[in-house]
């Protein structure tokens, strides 16, 4: 039956038109972003994991710059520690000469001086971004880079890191010595220093050993944000008491450097019935719990602190020191050692990081990218379609015009 009314064929012309007018639509979408899914409407899915993806690609960027710093602090502190052992081998051949007859002395020691300075100038200035590896300025003795990020089966992204340990090579560093003492709130002294969390309205008391210090040596405390430092005194070790002056001089420290109003943050020392140490109790009333670590740092210690001694001007002092060089230079062999096989590491990281988020990156592009040869033929194919279409609603529309010609 014709009607003139109801055109059935426009009407699957014009749906037809439009299935490939949409089709034609979306592709040039995806020629244009060259992707096949830009948005999450095009599918939620894919493209909620290609966001995730790459955001850990993002992610991996910052840990390759993370390693890249690391690895140059590493390499200025493995090309220092090798510079010290050079030398120290050419302070040994000026010590050898020492312990023979008929020598001067005199002349000798002002080489092994000149050496001594020349090894304390490279110790110096190894440092790169700030950071010294081998000044034994290091709290904690070590540092940790950014080696990566992990994603766990729920999704739980965590960090983890390659750790460097700081090496020794200069007048004093971080090192196991009884100067915070175990006591009944908790805090221990393990080795170089202490951490505890102190409550609200809580205390914490930290012990003072003045018996293995000297004039020189740092007290470092971190309370809360802020950095609290004492360098011990001549003074110090000459009173009477060194730890009750050590103690009154780092309680002083405590309020002045801790930016904590009285209020929030009391100190005070409490002499104990023991001859060697004293307390410092510090309260917490900043309404939160607060987080405080310590650590003591020896002048004496390290390599440059035990070459200070080396003595050549007589023939005893000159043998004890051809003893003691090789100590030192094996310490700095050691750490240059240390430092070439944690940059191996690094480096092998680094590496693998970029495979990582190439491959990652080459994921995104397997889930998202457009096809563009496939939708340049189907572009092709859609556009004859268009056409025919076009075609075939114009000769739907014209189908009750035949009509006309049952009435003439």
């Amino acid at each position: 039956m014709s009607s003139i009314l109801t055109n059935n064929g426009a009407m699957v012309a014009l749906q037809t038109l439009k299935t490939i007018n949409m089709d034609l639509e979306g592709l040039q979408s995806q020629i244009s972003t060259g992707k096949k899914v830009a948005n999450a409407s095009d599918n939620s899915a894919v493209w909620a994991i290609s966001k995730t993806m790459e955001s850990d690609v993002n992610g991996f960027k910052a840990v390759s710059e993370s390693l890249s710093l690391g690895k140059s602090t590493v390499a200025v502190a493995q090309s220092a520690a090798e510079s010290v052992t050079d030398l120290l081998i050419e302070m040994k051949e000026k010590i050898a000469a020492a312990t023979g007859d008929n020598v001067d002395r005199g002349q000798i020691q002002q080489d092994v001086d000149a050496l001594r300075g020349q090894i304390t100038s490279v110790v110096e200035a190894a440092q790169f971004n700030g950071l010294n590896l081998v000044d034994g300025s290091v709290a904690g003795g070590s540092t940790d880079v950014l080696a990566s990020l992990n994603r766990s089966s729920d999704g739980t992204v965590s960090p983890s890191y390659i750790t460097v340990a700081g090496q020794n090579l200069g007048t004093g560093g971080y090192v196991a010595a009884n100067v915070f003492n175990t006591n009944t709130t908790g805090i221990t002294a393990a080795n170089d220093g202490f951490a505890t969390n102190v409550a609200t309205a809580g205390t914490a008391s930290i012990e003072l050993d003045g018996s293995v210090l000297s004039a020189g040596d740092l007290l470092n405390l971190r309370i809360g944000d802020a950095d609290v430092t004492y360098t011990v005194t001549a003074s110090d070790v000459a009173a009477t008491s060194t730890t009750e002056a050590v103690a009154i001089g780092l309680k002083n420290a405590i309020e002045t450097q801790s930016g904590y109003a009285a209020a929030d943050l009391s100190v005070d020392y409490d002499a104990s019935a023991l001859a060697t140490t004293d307390t410092i109790v510090i309260t917490n009333n900043t309404g939160g719990s607060l987080n405080i670590s310590g650590q003591y740092q020896n002048a004496g210690s390290g390599l440059l602190g035990t070459l200070a001694s080396i003595d050549v001007t007589n023939l005893s002092d000159a043998q004890t020191a051809l003893s003691n060089i090789d100590n030192l230079i094996e310490a700095a062999t050691g750490a240059a050692a240390a430092f070439g096989s944690v940059q191996g590491r690094i480096e092998s990281q680094s590496e693998f990081v970029s495979n990582l988020s190439d491959s990652l990156t080459s994921g995104i592009g397997t889930l998202v990218d457009a096809d563009m040869e496939k939708a340049s033929a189907r572009l092709k194919a859609l556009q004859t379609q268009q056409q025919l279409g076009a075609q075939a609603l114009s000769i739907a529309n014209s189908a009750p015009q035949s009509l006309l010609s049952l009435f003439r």
